[in-house]
């Protein structure tokens, strides 16, 4: 990941950890990004929390619409990433339990 690591990275996270509402990220990431590379990051993420969900390969299939090739690398990260999948979705189920 040293190729990950560089000054414009890190300025690209500040920029992002700048942003205060939901409306604010999808400015940015409209201006940053494809449609399509916003969707597959969000579709990798509702697959990453299906599969900590306990669901299997095919039904995450079959809801996202993602290979299973690339659900195995989803998988592949939540077991040996650097826990990125997981701390978010863990913030975002405190966040979802602290709005009800």
């Amino acid at each position: 990941m040293d190729k990950l690591h560089t000054p414009e990275v890190d300025n690209l996270f500040r920029a992002i950890l700048c942003l205060e509402s939901v409306e604010e990220c999808y400015k940015f990431f409209e201006d940053a990004c494809t449609v399509k590379e916003i969707l597959d990051i969000s579709q990798r993420l509702k697959a990453a929390k299906m599969l900590m969900d306990g669901e299997n390969y095919v039904v995450v299939s079959k809801t996202t619409g993602m290979s299973t090739a690339t659900i195995s690398r989803v998988n592949k990260c939540l077991e040996y990433g650097g826990g990125g999948y997981k701390a978010v979705l863990e913030k975002l189920d405190k966040l979802e339990k602290e709005e009800k």
